[in-house]
């Protein structure tokens, strides 16, 4: 199969899906266009099945933005035309969707009927989609995909709550590649983070505000009062700035480390004990996934798709969101025993393995299918 795939080509959840996706593809014999303005950062490496078409804009004095929507379906038109695509899988609603319905319309002009399947990822709906200034166009390319899925059962449910739907939206979890992310022997790097054996926790994030990352300083600071303990944070992002402070208003800055944004996040996780994720909003939590692969039990937040994931009392813990004292607790109440520490450690690598890559691809495959025949019933009515 001929699939093509539009996605933002960036380190957020919905970007690393939508490569990953790609890959796992492409692996399984499938041959895989990316089409998008910049290469996929999780793109590094030559495939015969993989390809990449980079959207380009011009620029041209009376836009003061460039029209980016108009180039995609420009280049989704031609790719679709010449690469002879048998599907358009679009991830995030906006603009992707919108692009593919555009193309659409426009290659059934010339005789050419191109199913589009839609991933929602979380903020496409809950936050940018539900502004009433795009909410139209985002009800709309939904209701016109042939086929559309959730990472979530939590997002369904809102994307049914929040817009006018009228079609069926099908789950399909997002995935770990347990080939890379799993934990492995970095004794040296845990000694030199942690020389005299303190606990290592762990935040992963793009330190905006729905991220909540000054509750992960905050949840530190009542862990390491009571156990020795230091705290990695990956990432980078506009709370960076007010995270630092708080570390120095605290007198935690010898304990914390701020270490930017990192490619082998793994390497990382298989030396951390506990990972936190205190945010506002979660469709899926694909950070988490990626620590529990890695051996790494999880205190999050009971929001959206988080309870999916991260089984409460076995592969982590689940508080209310705000609740600095509760995560504390129950982080303590991970980390004080190395017995307790290593029963959440083998229940979250175990729960990881229902999202391995190698299960979840294959549903992909299905639902393709299915829309493919399914597809063939609505050309007339296109």
């Amino acid at each position: 199969m001929k699939i093509g795939i539009v996605g933002y080509p960036t380190y957020g959840g919905s970007g690393v899906v939508a490569t990953e996706l790609g890959l796992g593809l492409a692996n399984a014999g499938h041959q895989v266009h990316f089409i998008t303005y910049r290469r996929p950062a999780r793109l590094l490496h030559f495939h015969e099945n993989v390809f990449y078409h980079e959207v380009t804009n011009e620029d041209y004095p009376l836009f003061e933005y460039p029209p980016y929507e108009t180039a995609l379906a420009s280049k989704l038109v031609e790719v679709v035309k010449f690469e002879k695509l048998d599907i358009l899988h679009v991830h995030y609603a906006i603009p992707h969707a919108a692009a593919a319905y555009m193309a659409k319309k426009i290659l059934l002009t010339e005789g050419k009927y191109i199913p589009v399947i839609t991933t929602l990822h979380g903020t496409d709906i809950t936050l940018v989609g539900n502004n009433k200034a795009f909410s139209p166009v985002v009800a709309f390319s939904i209701n016109k995909s042939d086929g559309v899925t959730a990472v979530s059962e939590n997002l369904r449910q809102q994307t049914y709550d929040y817009f006018t739907i009228n079609r069926e939206i099908e789950v399909i979890y997002n995935f770990i590649d347990l080939d890379r992310f799993r934990r492995i022997n970095k004794d040296h790097f845990k000694k030199a983070i942690a020389p005299n054996g303190e606990r290592i926790l762990i935040h992963v994030s793009n330190f905006r505000k729905v991220k909540r990352s000054e509750d992960v300083i905050k949840v530190f600071k009542l862990v390491s009062e009571r156990i020795p303990s230091k705290l990695l944070l990956i990432g980078d992002g506009p709370e960076r700035s007010n995270l630092e402070a708080l570390c120095r208003e605290f007198h935690l800055c010898d304990e914390i480390r701020f270490l930017g944004k990192q490619d082998a996040i793994e390497e990382i996780l298989s030396v951390s004990d506990l990972f936190l994720m205190p945010s506002a909003s979660e469709s899926f939590g694909l950070a988490a996934l990626e620590a529990m692969a890695c051996e790494v039990p999880v205190i999050s937040t009971n929001v959206g798709g988080l309870p999916e994931l991260n089984i409460h009392g076995k592969t982590g813990f689940l508080d209310d969101v705000g609740d600095v004292e509760g995560m504390a607790a129950h982080a303590i109440e991970i980390l004080s025993s190395d017995e307790v520490l290593e029963q959440f450690r083998s229940a979250a690598f175990a729960q990881a393995k229902r999202f391995d890559i190698r299960v979840i691809v294959p549903q992909y495959e299905a639902y393709y299918e299915k829309v493919l025949e399914q597809s063939l019933h609505r050309r007339e009515e296109a």
